[in-house]
């Protein structure tokens, strides 16, 4: 039986390729053909209970933008990382050039006057903004003013930002972080989605209303800022045996932020659903993957938004968004592992990532 619909997925998948990869107006309608086909069909195999994990490749397939000569600079995603500091300038890097890579017209760093020159000899691709303060560096006195400062200096750039990355290499220092804080209502108020990972969960997990109720917020934790996530906001343990419906009370609890789980299988839930992304994927666990995650989800999140509003919702944007950001991070991480296997480093990674989306959703 499992044999059977299994071939019936993989002629249905091949069937919508072959159909619907040239033509972004039947995106949603083919997103919905694939995710009610395959819980009816995935159903019949477990008896009964639906599926979790995603169609990744044709969620992925299905948001990505056709290439347009008759475009202009900036239709493709205008990405901003808050994020880099004295001690951390190689995270906001990590995840600013991934959006580039991917396809973002633009990438912007947000960063603190120390870590800006760094950032900026890595690549000239990237915008520097070097706006952001630490403690050591502001006298008590001149506090409240720096920091209304920063806000209006930040603030005059966003209403150009289609989605922020807030938290890698941000450190914890209390003064940045308040300013942060203050960077984020204003986001809100401007419904600019957020994409938050590092010392941004630091953040939230003991700032809930920074995010709560706030249906653009993604959060991306691992094991550990999982389970301070868990213990804060559920007051209690993580519990692997019911990790999935554990993961839709604490998205629900949050008021329906979407919150994706990394691990062997990224699972990933917006209060109202959950479904998991098991494809692909690394032995290797070398430092910045989940920067690079980040600033996938944040371009990948941007387009699902422009495509709901244009056709209609099916899921959320964040939920496709972290979907189709975990497939195209998986696969750029099996690739550079086939090739580098214990030595793999994010730099190989981030390499992979345009022949990762070209395997997948070819440029025609």
């Amino acid at each position: 039986m499992q044999q059977y619909y299994g071939g019936i997925i993989r002629r249905q998948q091949h069937l919508i390729r072959c159909l619907g990869a040239d033509h972004q107006s039947n995106s949603i309608n083919t997103l919905r053909l694939v995710n009610n086909s395959n819980t009816r069909m995935q159903s019949a195999m477990s008896g009964g209970g639906p599926t979790l994990e995603a169609d990744a490749l044709s969620i992925l397939r299905s948001i990505s933008p056709t290439l347009d000569s008759s475009k202009h600079k900036g239709q493709a995603g205008k990405i901003a990382v808050l994020g880099g500091c004295r001690e951390y300038t190689g995270a906001p890097y990590f995840s600013a050039i991934s959006a580039l890579k991917i396809g973002a017209d633009l990438s912007h760093v947000i960063c603190t006057k120390d870590a800006a020159p760094v950032i900026k000899s890595y690549s000239p691709e990237l915008i520097v903004h070097p706006l952001l303060e630490e403690s050591y560096s502001v006298r008590e006195e001149d506090r409240k003013s720096v920091s209304t400062l920063i806000l209006a200096e930040v603030d005059k750039w966003m209403e150009r930002f289609d989605c922020l990355v807030i938290g890698p290499g941000l450190g914890r220092d209390p003064f940045l972080l308040d300013c942060v804080s203050d960077i984020m209502k204003h986001a809100r108020q401007r419904n600019v989605p957020m994409v938050i990972d590092g010392d941004g969960l630091f953040l939230v997990t003991n700032r809930l209303d920074l995010v709560s109720g706030y249906p653009l917020a993604v959060l991306t934790p691992n094991v550990n800022e999982y389970k301070r996530l868990v213990q804060k906001v559920l007051n209690c343990e993580v519990n692997d045996q019911d990790g999935p419906q554990q993961l839709l009370s604490l998205a629900s609890s949050i008021g329906g932020v979407t919150i994706l789980r990394k691990g062997l299988s990224d699972y990933i839930s917006d209060g109202k659903e959950v479904r998991s992304v098991s494809i692909f994927g690394s032995p290797r666990r070398c430092g910045g993957q989940g920067d690079i995650l980040s600033g996938s989800v944040a371009v990948f999140l941007a387009w699902a938004r422009k495509l709901v509003d244009k056709e209609g919702p099916t899921m959320s944007p964040t939920m496709l968004g972290c979907i189709a950001g975990s497939a195209l991070m998986r696969k750029a991480a099996s690739l550079a592992f086939e090739d580098k296997k214990r030595s793999t480093l994010t730099t190989d990674i981030i390499e992979c990532l345009g022949r990762s989306l070209e395997d997948i959703c070819p440029v025609r």
